[in-house]
């Protein structure tokens, strides 16, 4: 546990003491830190006044009054907090020493590690998320590019906290699509033959399968001619499934594993699940279809899991996929889906609440649209027009760094503007250009810093010192390296909010915020003064703690981390 961490829990221990107070209240107790710019907010925020007055009866403030008295006598937190204000119904703003500061900008320079890892009060977890799962029938659309995105960096972050995450792309082969893929697919070839051929009605128009098709008949020539449905469609499946995975690739998104609807459907899982429910009579028979008692679990009506046809549907499919990822034991399965499944939603924790799961593991993170303009003004993506459609086009044109971060850079749940006139800035309004310019930064100050030989020996030695030759060197702080070290600092708090909430652009707005502290930082204050060896030792090694952080988020973001500009 980290030294803020540990600061808080001390607050919080005071406050059950001073109430004798259970742990169920205490856990509801938010103590965050607050990093806003106005000092009259202190350094940690704490509402504990308000949650508590309701339980105790009591004036918020008369609360506060009470808990300022108790944590001020506390001999435990008197060298840590300089002081303690009431504000408005009953915020406790506190004010913390320069030495705590000092404390844990050297925790973080010795061990970032350790200072970001998961404490004993926290679980480590077991992840499945599946995200992306594109149908198999095209390259990948525009707006895969957030689904990937949003998946990407909630893995990454996760994973940086100390949990397990398994990512998983369900291909959906099964059904009407591939089928309607494949007879696309044999008409292109014929049409690569010679031989007069029309695509089936609602069939796949994109230039990529007469290009496929091309290739196919120089490999295969007339043999075409007596190949089979089954042929074409997999022919077609496999090479779109490497198509796909090259863009994800050149994305900087990978995958454990990517599972087979089909598969699923041919090794009997889905018509198991489908006993399962009819065991548990939770499923009947209607004018020859199955249905699935959707109503006793919320839902508005009953579903057909098997038409009358035989053939099962959608979400007969996910029903054996998801009741095979809850076998595997994970906490949490999150599925990452378009807005437009918003109703699907309830449909799928009904069934697995049907089959004895606990629906709360499942968490599906639904995000909305993305629109492109360009220097705000809307672009209407059409092929015919010669607009790009695809996330390959959005790649090619700004580049992996560019195209992830835009992608980010909104709530899961608003629409996002993405602006390619901005996107293609090579300035400080470019906020991908701005980051990673503060990060180059940082590789100039210590160049720079390195052509004499004393400063140039210093910087050979920083990743030698330890948390006590840090702390000496943290010692005299003044209020500008104090607002960085906040900053820093609350990178802690941003990355546990990504993990709970899976916002994660606010990863992307954090690191951005970040780099412009150290900007406003290296505007008002000389970093390098050969003048003065005590005040330029400090700033360069502050300089490297921003550096390394800006570092752990553009990995986290997978953005790339340049030497220069």
């Amino acid at each position: 546990m980290n030294i803020l961490s540990r600061l808080r829990n001390e607050i919080i221990v005071s406050i059950k003491n001073l109430f004798d107070l259970d742990n169920e209240v205490v856990n509801r107790i938010d103590l965050q830190l607050n990093v806003g710019k106005d000092k009259s907010f202190g350094d940690l925020s704490c509402n504990a006044a308000m949650m508590l007055a309701k339980v105790l009866k009591q004036n918020p403030r008369q609360v506060a009054t009470a808990i300022k008295e108790h944590v001020e006598k506390s001999e435990e937190l008197a060298e840590s907090i300089a002081s303690i204000e009431i504000a408005g119904p009953g915020f406790l703003n506190v004010t913390l020493n320069s030495s705590v500061w000092s404390s844990i900008v050297s925790e973080m320079f010795t061990d970032k590690a350790a200072y970001f890892a998961l404490d004993e009060n926290e679980k480590k977890l077991s992840y499945s998320i599946e995200f992306v799962s594109a149908n198999p029938t095209g390259p990948l659309h525009l707006g895969a590019g957030r689904n990937g995105i949003i998946g990407d960096v909630l893995q990454r972050v996760l994973m940086f906290l100390g949990h397990s995450v398994h990512r998983e792309y369900l291909i959906n082969d099964a059904g009407n699509q591939i089928k309607l893929l494949g007879e696309s697919f044999r008409a292109r070839c014929m049409q690569a033959l010679g031989i007069d051929s029309d695509l089936p009605e609602g069939g796949y128009e994109g230039d990529y399968l007469v290009e496929l098709a091309q290739n196919c008949s120089v490999e295969f020539g007339d043999e075409l001619k007596e190949k089979d449905d089954v042929f074409f469609a997999e022919y077609a499946k496999k090479h779109m499934l490497q198509l796909i995975k090259k863009d994800l690739e050149d994305y900087g998104v990978e995958f454990d594993s990517w599972v087979s609807e089909k598969r699923l459907h041919d090794d009997g899982s889905v018509q198991a699940a489908l006993d399962l429910l009819k065991s548990k009579k939770l499923a009947y028979e209607k004018d020859g279809a199955l249905w699935f008692k959707a109503t006793e679990f919320g839902d508005d009506k009953d579903r057909v899991v098997k038409k009358s046809t035989g053939i099962a549907t959608y979400i007969a499919g996910d029903i054996a996929y998801h009741k095979d990822k809850f076998e595997r034991g994970y906490d949490k399965i999150i599925d990452i889906l378009g807005q437009d499944h918003h109703g699907y939603v309830k449909r799928l924790k009904a069934t697995m609440e049907a089959l004895g799961y606990d629906s709360g593991k499942l968490d599906v993170i639904l995000y909305q649209v993305v629109r492109f303009q360009e220097g705000g003004v809307p672009i209407k993506m059409s092929k015919r027009a010669g607009i790009f459609t695809k996330l390959r086009d959005v790649i090619d044109m700004v580049g992996k760094d560019i195209a992830r971060f835009f992608y980010l850079n909104r709530k899961v749940d608003a629409h996002l503007d993405f602006d390619l006139s901005l996107a293609l800035k090579k300035t400080s309004e470019n906020p991908v250009f701005y980051i990673q310019y503060a990060f180059v930064r940082g590789n100039s100050i210590f160049e720079k810093a390195s052509e004499t030989q004393e400063l140039r020996d210093f910087i050979g030695s920083i990743e030698q010192l330890n948390a006590q030759q840090a702390q000496v060197l943290f010692a005299d702080l003044g209020d500008d390296e104090i607002n960085v070290i906040k900053k820093i600092a609350s990178l802690y708090d941003v990355l546990r909010s990504v993990a709970a909430s899976y916002q994660t652009h606010q990863l992307a707005y954090y690191s951005w915020e970040l780099a412009h502290a150290f900007h406003t930082y290296y505007a008002s204050n000389r970093i390098v003064d050969a003048d003065n060896k005590q005040i330029t030792q400090k700033r360069l090694l502050l300089t490297k703690v921003v550096h390394d952080m800006l570092g752990v988020c553009l990995n986290l973001l997978g953005v790339s981390c340049p030497e220069k500009m």
